[in-house]
């Protein structure tokens, strides 16, 4: 074989391989499918359902979660708890919900494992990075979340 020949073939071997691996790095980079699961028979996936949508209604751009945030209360939350948000929202002149007056940019939602009742912590991560958890409980029987504070309820 002669030396042009030699050349070509790995000039276009390499040429082959730096499009193959230039593929395979922006098939990488694009990511693929995201899947999120849930059901409404498991109380810390209705635990998620609510912050998720109650921060989707409050950091609505039209201003404010307003009417869908407490139409999101109401669904979610007994009236008990809803009565306990009212007043530390009264005391501290913030949202009950989130224990804060801002918005957070993420959510986790951590099963606690408890008997009795579900109880769950709720990460929130603000724009600096800083954290809040909650902690969350939930009714077994009527699957409404019963107490949101920086403790447990126990079960109430």
């Amino acid at each position: 074989m002669n030396s042009k020949k030699a050349t070509r073939r790995t000039a276009l071997a390499a040429g082959l391989a730096l499009a193959l691996g230039l593929g395979v790095a922006a098939q990488a980079s694009a990511g693929g499918p995201r899947t999120v699961s849930g059901s409404p028979s498991d109380d810390i996936t209705r635990v998620a359902d609510f912050y998720g949508a109650y921060i989707d209604a409050e950091s609505d751009l039209d201003g404010g979660g307003g009417k869908l945030a407490q139409q999101l209360r109401s669904y979610y939350l007994t009236p008990g708890c809803l009565k306990e948000l009212k007043a530390w929202e009264d005391k501290n002149h913030a949202d009950g919900v989130l224990r804060a007056q801002d918005t957070p940019r993420s959510w986790k939602v951590t099963g606690n494992g408890t008997a009795g009742h579900t109880e769950a912590t709720v990460t929130l991560t603000w724009g600096g990075g800083d954290t809040t958890r909650l902690v969350v409980d939930m009714t077994r029987t009527t699957h409404k979340i019963s107490h949101i504070g920086t403790t447990g309820g126990g079960g109430k």
